[in-house]
């Protein structure tokens, strides 16, 4: 009774408060996976020609690449994918640096300033608006259907929370609680706190549970090495985020939740971007978003080839994210979707990984749990965090431009640092900062942010 009240009454308020459409959304997706390739792809290129008409009254930065690109976009005139690839690129930098030049002051609705997690060493602050946060929601709420999992139905988040609780955090929690939501901190993964965990879950017998893919595979473990049988007799599907989902995580969260692992691709910037289908296909957003995979010269890749996600967020008028590269590498298919939808498919994720970060008292945290720390400090640019042993930590840090020679705010953001990570490790952990002048990548050439040479204990690793 009380899932229905949920979702017939109490969430569909909540969002009506917040104004933002989020059951129109929800409603019209219903109806558009159905829809032939060819009567999906006309959508996206009714939508695309629509945000960039906005772009072009209303954000300077794009409006003048339109105009160079000679896109047609009169009434009269055809819109087709290949104009949109006339359009150069942009990245988190061009994001970033032009934020105003893009945003949409006065975007119908208001819009909110956000951030991203700060996995890749560059957090971005951008604006979005109620529609992008209304498609987001939507597009999960069709994704969990597909599992047999629906709106106000108990579900468990597995998910990065602060260190300390504020009041604020308290009313987020009631609001939880309401929805038929119960939020546990995947920062603070101790051996006490996952059997407190295990025993709440079980309490509250969710029918979905989701979280960080690297997360869920540790808390698996956990309970797997403690010889215990999960009873949860409505669970319909383990929901994976926030980075690529291996065959060996997969196998151990199927096997301890007995139910199966679906995993969700996406990210705060570009948005939802796919989810898993009960078919094993990753099936994309693609009403509310075109998505391309290009080699590094800006080609598409062939099927099973991989390259980089390039995303035109359809409702992100707020600050309109047009040909966005998002970093990430995805592997294209040429696949339907073999429940007869119209969605786009993609083949892998070969994505990023994240590492955890061992406190000294033992208490496993997912890498976020630090991130946060460099990410909410004003002036920030790249970083890298190594973690030697659980008593010494690293810090390499490059300043933004405009507080690189600033001495007296650059020893305030120290404190600040060693401060916060000492809450969060421990305070007998020895913070080494050190600002640098650019960051080197791995050998290999790749990026790592978040490097951890402290082993999990037995039968937590892999």
């Amino acid at each position: 009774m009380y899932p229905t009240i949920v979702r017939n009454l109490l969430f569909p308020l909540h969002e009506k408060i917040m104004r933002r459409p989020t059951f129109d959304f929800a409603a019209e997706l219903e109806k558009t996976q159905w829809l032939s390739r060819d009567a999906l792809e006309q959508l996206q290129l009714d939508k695309l020609k629509a945000l960039l008409n906005i772009a072009v009254a209303h954000s300077p930065w794009h409006a003048e690449r339109i105009h160079n690109a000679q896109i047609p976009l009169a009434a009269n005139q055809t819109l087709s994918f290949a104009d949109l690839a006339r359009l150069p690129t942009m990245d988190k930098s061009d994001a970033q640096s032009h934020r105003e030049q893009i945003a949409w002051p006065d975007v119908p609705g208001g819009r909110s300033l956000y951030n991203t997690g700060g996995s890749s060493g560059q957090p971005l602050i951008f604006y979005y608006g109620k529609e992008r946060q209304a498609s987001d929601a939507a597009n999960r709420i069709r994704a969990r259907r597909w599992w047999g999992a629906d709106l106000g139905q108990r579900e468990v988040y597995l998910w990065g929370a602060p260190v300390e609780l504020v009041k604020t955090d308290r009313i987020k929690q009631f609001r939880d609680r309401l929805m038929n939501q119960l939020l546990l901190n995947a920062f603070e993964m101790s051996v006490d706190n996952m059997q407190r965990y295990t025993q709440a879950i079980e309490k509250f017998q969710p029918t979905c549970i989701y979280g960080y893919a690297s997360s869920l595979t540790l808390f698996a473990r956990h309970i797997e090495t403690q010889g215990k049988t999960l009873h949860l007799p409505h669970l319909k599907v383990v929901c994976t985020t926030g980075e690529p989902l291996y065959p060996n995580q997969r196998t151990i969260i199927q096997r301890v939740f007995g139910v199966p692992a679906a995993n969700e691709y996406g990210s705060r910037d570009a948005g939802f971007i796919a989810h898993e289908s009960p078919q094993g296909q990753m099936l994309t957003s693609s009403e509310t978003m075109i998505l391309e995979i290009l080699d590094p010269n800006d080609q598409p890749v062939a099927p099973g080839q991989t390259g980089e996600a390039v995303i035109t967020g359809l409702h992100s008028q707020a600050q309109p994210f047009i040909r966005y590269r998002t970093g990430d590498m995805i592997k294209a298919s040429a696949e339907q979707c073999k429940a007869g939808r119209g969605l786009h498919v993609i083949d892998e994720v070969v994505g990023r990984s994240t590492d955890f970060i061992v406190a000294a008292d033992g208490t496993i945290m997912h890498a976020l749990a630090v991130i946060y720390v460099l990410r909410a400090i004003e002036g920030m640019g790249e970083f890298k965090i190594i973690q030697h042993s659980t008593t010494e930590l690293e810090v390499q840090f490059v300043l933004a431009n405009d507080y690189a020679n600033d001495s007296g705010w650059q020893q305030m953001a120290e404190q600040e640092i060693t401060v916060q990570l000492k809450q969060r490790l421990g305070q007998s952990t020895d913070i080494i900062l050190k600002k640098m002048d650019k960051i080197p990548p791995e050998k290999s050439g790749k990026h790592r942010y978040v490097v951890s040479h402290v082993a999990l204990p037995d039968g937590y690793t892999g």
